[in-house]
């Protein structure tokens, strides 16, 4: 009997999950010095194919180019392996000797990734260095429109992985492509962490799994070009961005929003440097072609480019012509030009003023985008600050363009190819992820305090409290001699008139009645009065007082 195909495929992911688990609980003992030299190995293999599976990537999606697929998966490998390979990730991670606190690495286990079409090969190589640099094992599900490429990484990756050392099984991903298998590495116990990058619905889908998990959400980046600005700067900034692999990476810019008193020479430096002022009609013509029926981006139009783009339109543009650009004045999720567009398409909306460019720029991001990424352009730090207190984003970029500067690659933040939206955009980190977002700590305390220090010293200038003993000539306050004890005398509860001598009767009867605590014990010989057994707290009289309750309490 054969199995069917989704049959074959969940038993195949359960494979990989069971050697992934074996080979990770091995892996968990390599020193640091051995893992360091495991990722490196698989780095500087990634980086020596770089080219070749960019090609290859390209030709297999269509998406993008192939000259800036090299650039990503040499970032990937290169780049992230010079920002993760000094920090310490196994055994004792940190210590404190003055607070005496210390800090241990502990591996998650089993991650499963889900790598998307637009950036394949790259996320591989990066996914990989991050998740081992941790002790993980990880496991590839592959977007299935670029599973030539993606397999040819995955088998880079793990080959490189055995020939440094690392066991049999601590890399691989999924073969025999179907959606039975993801949800069955996606729902397996045995995988600690899902690491999604991708398009909306398969992020919803991993969190719905009810493995723990950490996404990259959907951009949809405004950039403002403020009057201070270097326009001329900004602008090539702006079309370095989105014309970088023909707009595929998600930090990207969607729009561009200009202060209406530098608007015009922001129009000519977009006009100089490739971009292209679609009419009405040519705008309405292209806005049908963005969006699919159900309101997601089409496929059809990621990652090519603007002369590409017009044609599939039905229009022609000049062949130098770099972006696409059409004025806006509303922003909707019917109205594609407010959204997320993977290729080198811009929204441009005209403000009166910065703050005006505010309300626009939130605007966007409530549309599309919450927690992922704006940019500006600037000279003034007083405008970085406010937007920077107040923005909706975990990636505010200055000066720089966005699709590089979110990544990592023109900025200092950390490199990354999964760009966390935080609790706004529905995710459950904020951060670019690197190795440490893959790693549990344990901490270790040592004591430094007692209890004693803890209590608050007594104030010298506080008031003497009144005790047993003190002379009957020294009055008690009035309001002290008639406050009820009980919530049941208080008059703002019962409505009537406060009893001075009923309370008091009230107390004796039960403390008369209720020994539990010794009042009602009587005293051995030797050993005061009925009364100085409830006031006199010694620790022969709290030990008697115990074998008395447990004497009770036996059967």
């Amino acid at each position: 009997m054969t199995l069917d195909k989704d049959l074959q495929s969940i038993q195949a992911a359960r494979e990989l999950l069971k050697q992934a688990k074996q080979a990770q609980a091995q892996f968990a003992q390599f020193s640091q010095e051995k893992v360091d030299s495991i990722v490196a190995h698989i780095a500087a293999e990634a980086a020596r194919h770089a080219e070749a599976l960019a090609k290859l990537a390209h030709e297999e999606t269509g998406f993008g180019r192939w000259q800036d697929k090299v650039l990503k998966n040499t970032f990937a490998s290169t780049k992230v392996h010079e920002h993760i390979k000094s920090i310490k990730t196994v055994g004792v991670i940190s210590e404190d000797p003055v607070n005496q606190v210390m800090e241990v690495g502990v591996p998650l286990g089993v991650i499963t990734a889900l790598v998307p079409s637009t950036n394949p090969t790259s996320t591989i190589f990066y996914k990989t260095l991050i998740a081992l640099k941790a002790g993980n094992a990880i496991i590839f599900s592959p977007h299935p429109n670029a599973k030539v490429c993606s397999q040819k990484a995955i088998e880079l990756v793990k080959r490189a992985a055995t020939e440094a050392g690392a066991p049999a099984g601590i890399v691989d991903g999924v073969s025999l492509l179907t959606m039975e298998a993801t949800q069955e590495l996606m729902r397996s116990k045995d995988v600690s962490l899902i690491l999604a990058t991708g398009g909306e619905g398969m992020v919803r889908a991993a969190y719905a799994s009810g493995t723990p998990t950490i996404s990259g959400g959907p951009g949809n980046g405004p950039a403002f070009i403020e009057r201070t600005a270097d326009i001329k700067q900004a602008v090539s900034d702006i079309i370095t961005s989105k014309t970088f692999d023909n707009g595929v990476i998600c930090a990207s810019e969607q729009s561009i929003i200009a202060e209406r008193c530098i608007y015009e020479q922001v129009h000519q430096e977009l006009l100089a440097q490739g971009a292209y002022f679609m009419n009405e009609q040519e705008s309405q013509q292209l806005a049908e072609i963005l969006l699919r029926p159900n309101g997601m981006i089409n496929p059809a139009i990621v990652g090519k480019c603007a002369l590409s783009l017009a044609g599939i339109a039905g229009f022609s543009v000049p062949a130098s012509t770099k972006v696409l650009i059409s004025r806006q004045d509303s922003v909707s999720h019917q109205n594609p030009y407010a959204r997320e567009k993977l290729c080198p398409v811009l929204g441009l909306y005209i403000e009166e003023d910065w703050r005006s460019a505010c309300d626009r720029v939130v605007e966007l991001l409530t549309n599309e985008g919450l927690g992922h990424t704006l940019v500006i352009h600037t000279q003034n730090p007083e405008i970085v600050r406010q937007f920077a207190l107040e923005k909706p984003v975990f990636r505010m970029l200055v000066n720089t363009p966005a699709a590089l500067g979110g990544i990592g690659a023109t900025t200092n933040l950390i490199p990354a190819l999964t760009l966390g939206c935080g609790a706004l955009g529905g995710g459950s980190s904020s951060d670019n992820v690197g190795p440490m977002n893959l790693l549990n700590v344990r901490k270790v305390g040592y004591g430094v305090r007692n209890i004693e220090d803890l209590r608050q010293p007594e104030s010298p200038n506080a008031p003497a409290v009144q005790s047993a003993s003190a002379s009957p000539a020294t009055p008690a306050p009035a309001v002290a001699a008639s406050a009820p004890v009980s919530i049941f005398e208080d008059t703002r509860f019962t409505g009537g008139q406060a009893s001075v001598a009923a309370p008091a009767a009230m107390t004796t009867a039960k403390t008369a009645a209720d020994d539990r605590f010794g009042c009602g014990i009587p005293s051995p010989a030797g050993h005061g009065t009925h009364g100085d057994t409830c006031h006199d707290i010694s620790e022969e009289s709290v030990e008697r007082i115990i074998k008395q309750v447990m004497g009770r309490m036996a059967p």
